[in-house]
């Protein structure tokens, strides 16, 4: 049966006020042949009737519990502790949304407090906002931050060629019609000096990947070189990251990085068909009043109690409209807690351990498939969690081999986006990834390679 709050006496009320006779005079608008459609549908079933449909169905479903996978290209299978959705089922944070009122959201504020310093001691910078939508849209704002620290006055934007492909994509819509130039893109994979050749005093913005989407990690030494020729010119240095890369290698502070964006799904979110995820932002504390999103601050109340506050926040809601630096409206706060979560229960040694296992798989999955005729490493060394992989037959027919004949999930077709790369295929391991996994795809990728029958 269902509920109406209302009363009879109340939904008169109601209409009288609005001045209509009854509830059927609201939808005069529609024609009459399609107010009540004949609606095909099944028997009704009960509850357990259809918790067992739907438990079919989800059996359909070709999940990572069930199959191997080496699909990474920015989503990866890391293992999420059991305490990350015990904490974000409560019901106090599942069902907050934006903590607008301090004196009843100290819960709340506390959280993303926490979630913001964990980020800046990973990333070692000044500050963190309360994160964006995807590492997409984080990327497309420190765009957007270069372009107003510069006042609009630096219109070029150079982004690395082995920034992720959808990243890039997003940064270019960002920037539609505010005549920004976006060029770097079509340079040659790996090759810094030429980036650096684009560099000029009409630059506002260089952005990075570390590693980058084809797997290859950078040294400190090589991105410090990079940033000293980004503000010889004056302008910004991003740096996209892989967060959990970050508990093994140098953060990007530490070679004089403005801004660090990263996509946080790999850090306590479930790959979840492509979302929800999280976009981290950090920056220099100089840029703080450029910076989109929301910053919580701690504080101390009238009495020398602890408190936090929304201590800044760009969004045009908020503020007068000429002055936003952002109209993004989600902070994605769920996500947020949820890395904030993981990042306390991995603990510094913990995130290590991952990134550790994660390289040194990579690693030997490498050497194995470079021992098989016909198979090359394309991705330089060193590489983090993935690397490419050239073909010597068409990467697609490769990934359909491996589901039609092994029951394991390929890598990341290349053809598309690095089309020069031949026959190129992107292939991702975590710590969840097992040595046998490696092995049988070894097996059949040399198979695939020696056998001609799968043309």
């Amino acid at each position: 049966m269902d509920y109406v709050p209302n009363t009879d006496a109340e939904r008169a009320k109601m209409l009288a006020a609005i001045g209509v006779k009854g509830i059927s005079d609201l939808f005069q608008v529609i024609p009459e042949a399609y107010r009540y459609p004949q609606l095909s549908l099944p028997e009704p079933l009960s509850e357990a009737e259809m918790l067992g449909e739907l438990r079919a169905l989800s059996e359909e479903d070709n999940d990572l519990d069930h199959y191997t996978s080496f699909l990474g290209a920015g989503a990866y299978n890391h293992f999420i502790p059991s305490v990350v959705d015990s904490i974000l089922s409560r019901s106090e944070f599942y069902t907050a949304y934006t903590p607008y009122q301090a004196e009843i959201s100290q819960g709340w504020l506390q959280a993303i407090h926490e979630y913001q310093t964990m980020v800046c001691a990973l990333t070692g910078m000044d500050v963190a906002n309360a994160s964006h939508y995807d590492g997409a849209t984080a990327t497309a704002e420190a765009v957007i931050m270069a372009l107003s620290i510069t006042r609009h006055k630096r219109k070029k934007v150079i982004l690395s060629p082995t920034l992720h492909p959808q990243h890039r994509q997003v940064v270019r819509t960002y920037t539609q019609g505010a005549g920004v130039t976006v060029v770097g893109d079509d340079q040659p994979y790996f090759d810094l000096d030429t980036i650096k050749a684009l560099l000029d005093n009409q630059t506002s913005i260089l952005v990075w990947q570390n590693p980058d989407f084809l797997g290859h990690l950078y040294s400190k030494e090589e991105m410090k070189s990079l940033a000293d020729a980004v503000h010889a010119q004056g302008a910004l240095f991003a740096v996209a990251v892989d967060p959990v890369s970050l508990g093994l290698f140098t953060p990007p502070g530490e070679y004089d990085a403005d801004i660090v964006t990263a996509e946080g799904q790999g850090v306590g979110n479930a790959i979840s068909f492509g979302g929800p995820y999280l976009g981290i932002f950090a920056f220099k504390k100089k840029y703080v009043h450029k910076s989109s999103g929301r910053i919580v601050g701690a504080t101390e109340d009238a009495q020398g109690r602890k408190g936090y506050a929304l201590t800044l926040s760009g969004r045009e809601q908020h503020i007068r409209r000429e002055r936003a630096s952002s109209n993004i409206c989600s902070n994605q706060a769920l996500n947020a807690l949820a890395t904030a979560v993981y990042l306390a229960a991995m603990g510094k040694n913990g995130l290590k351990q991952v990134a550790n296992l994660s390289y040194q798989k990579a690693h030997y999955a490498a050497q194995q498939l470079m021992a098989i005729p016909g198979v090359e490493v394309i991705t330089p060394s060193p590489f983090f969690l993935e690397f490419a992989i050239r073909s010597p037959r068409p990467a697609a027919k490769l990934n359909r081999y491996l589901w039609d004949e092994w029951g394991i999930i390929g890598g990341y077709d290349l053809q598309t986006e690095y089309h020069q790369l031949g026959n190129a295929l992107l292939l991702s391991f975590t710590e969840m990834t097992d040595r046998v996994e490696i092995d049988d795809l070894v097996m059949a990728v040399a198979t695939f390679a020696g056998e001609e029958a799968v043309l």
